[in-house]
């Protein structure tokens, strides 16, 4: 018998103070963990070397990883530019620099840029594995396949942004070196040309489309624009109103110069009516003078003169002469030997002048009327034209502003689609705002899991053992150490007996 050993009964029963308390609960102390695992110690080693045989088993079927890396230069481009398709609301509107990143990182991450790439190189050539499981695959099986190693790529491809900065740096993980290298450049040539369709667009069919549209109603508003004009006989509606509205002031200010002129002359005579009137139709047009005094006294004078010739100024005959013509003087200066001649009376010239210029005023008078009646028609015909084309004027404004209009929308959409059509040729050209830092080159080194696997999977076959060791340490019946059984039932443990095995 060995006294070295301690060995539990599994069926013994517990002393009555025990069990009239209903069962004692086992009280162990650190020192009795270490006893009692050290007993476990076979179980607890064939856990962990089972287990470490598992992990290094694991990690040997892993293989190298080859990481190829790139990384873009991003900047913004006009494709980023708002150029609404129709208005000018908004124009010119662009993001900030980390939102153009992040758009551009997910269009590099997207799965229709890595099917892509698997269809560009080959999906048995980019997986190896599942060359012959494709090769005789179905088309939906091929379609499943594809799915499945564009997931594949989407794992291994890593791609990094930071703020504020416009580098994005891409890194892809492939057993093939060479493949990773190829797999990473073909990701950014198709990258190129994808986000070119996806930003810029394809073709300009929805710009000429809706061109034709209004080019459609651009002819049929021509075509009612046409028959209004035919309709109504007007030529040209614009320059046949400014024609009316300038005849129509041409028209009213002769009108008002023929009404200041007719009431003028009207005026005038009235005037010369009156005068008429009191002036007679008939004068003297001469009258002659009797100069048979006058005549006379000369002749005396003269005869003087001779009898002064003969006699002396006293004679007799000189003194009588003379008193003959001092007494002829005095008749004449007295007017006792004036008398009237002959006289003529005849029309009187003022009379005359009156009535000619009578006559020539009726005669204006009644041009002038004539005159006023002709503009008054004629201001009302220029009034009654000027009135139809008010009354036409809102249908035709609406024609022309139609027309204006949808003309101006075509020729935008117009301009609209040559510049795109010239945005989609340069864009497709090159992509300035894009640019290759660093193009992917095939890896020299690898990495492996191997070791970080094994690692692991000692870690947890130590920590599973352990586990294992305290599962059976406390599954196990009874009370296992002295010590335990002490503290647990209250009472001090005065011998032990060993048990042979």
């Amino acid at each position: 018998m060995s006294t070295s050993a301690w060995t539990s009964v599994p069926h013994d029963s517990p002393p009555r103070m025990a069990a009239s308390s209903g069962g004692a609960r086992p009280k162990y102390a650190p020192t009795d963990f270490v006893t009692l695992l050290w007993r476990e110690r076979f179980l607890m080693l064939g856990v962990f070397l089972v287990i470490v045989a598992l992990g290094f088993a694991f990690s040997m079927t892993l293989k190298k990883s080859y990481t190829a890396e790139s990384s873009l230069f991003v900047r913004l481009g006009q494709e980023y530019v708002y150029e609404p398709r129709a208005g000018d609301a908004g124009r010119g509107a662009v993001p900030n620099t980390d939102e153009v990143i992040q758009s551009e990182a997910e269009i590099l991450g997207s799965g229709e840029l890595r099917e892509r790439v698997i269809r560009k190189i080959g999906f048995a050539k980019v997986f190896p594995k599942y060359a012959a499981k494709y090769a005789g695959a179905t088309p939906e099986g091929k379609r499943k396949l594809i799915a499945e190693g564009r997931d594949s790529i989407g794992k291994s491809l890593k791609i990094e942004t930071a703020p504020d900065n416009s580098i994005i740096r891409l890194a892809f993980q492939h057993q093939d070196p060479e493949m990773a290298e190829k797999v990473l450049n073909t990701l950014l040539e198709e990258y190129l040309i994808y986000r070119r369709s996806l930003l810029i667009g394809g073709d300009n069919q929805v710009l000429q489309r809706q061109r034709d549209i209004f080019a459609q109603k651009l002819g049929d508003a021509d075509t009612a624009y046409q028959s209004f004009l035919v309709t109504n006989d007007i030529g040209d509606f614009t320059a046949q109103k400014n024609v009316l509205t300038q005849l129509q002031a041409q028209v009213e200010q002769q009108k008002y110069a023929v009404d200041a002129q007719l009431q003028d002359r009207m005026g005038r005579l009235s005037v010369v009516e009156s005068e008429l009137a009191r002036t007679p139709n008939e004068t003297v047009l001469y009258r002659d003078t009797d100069m048979s005094a006058s005549t006379k006294l000369a002749q005396l004078k003269l005869d003087r003169e001779g009898l002064l010739a003969r006699y002396t100024p006293n004679a007799g005959p000189v003194q009588d002469i003379n008193a003959q013509i001092a007494q002829l003087e005095a008749g004449l200066a007295a007017g006792r030997t004036a008398g009237e001649g002959a006289r003529r009376s005849g029309p009187n010239p003022i009379w005359q002048t009156l009535a000619t210029t009578r006559n020539d005023l009726r005669a204006e008078v009644a041009a002038l009327q004539q005159s006023q009646a002709a503009y008054a028609q004629q201001v009302t015909d220029v009034n009654t034209r000027l009135l139809r084309l008010a009354q036409l004027e809102p249908q035709f404004n609406e024609l022309t502003r139609d027309r204006d209009v949808l003309s101006s929308n075509v020729r935008d959409f117009t301009v609209k689609e040559q510049q795109d059509e010239a945005q989609r040729q340069m864009s497709a050209e090159s992509s300035d705002n894009i640019r290759i830092v660093q193009r992917a080159v095939a890896p020299s080194t690898g990495k492996s899991l191997k070791k970080p696997i094994l690692a692991i999977s000692i870690l947890f076959a130590a920590f599973t053992a352990l586990c294992a060791g305290l599962v059976r340490m406390f599954l196990r019946p009874g009370l296992q150490t002295p010590a335990s059984a002490s503290r647990t039932l209250g009472m001090p443990v005065l011998a032990t007996a060993g048990v042979k095995r």
